[in-house]
């Protein structure tokens, strides 16, 4: 594994986090611009962090491959 594709890693895991994070505040009352607010970070951050995970995980297939 090249240190390109773990920064990836590192970094899809950390928007994964922020995602869930933002996600799991919605379950505490909250005015309705933050819920919406959280509620498309959170989804966001969380698509991001699946796509970083999945083009990471391609690189490194594609790199053991070649």
């Amino acid at each position: 594994m090249t240190a390109s594709i773990a920064i990836m890693y590192a970094v899809s895991a950390l928007f994964t986090a922020i995602g869930l994070a933002l996600l799991l505040a919605l379950l505490r009352p909250a005015s309705e611009s933050k819920v919406y607010a959280y509620r498309m970070i959170g989804t966001m951050g969380l698509a991001l962090g699946a796509a970083l995970a999945m083009s990471a995980t391609a690189m490194w297939r594609w790199s053991l491959a070649a």
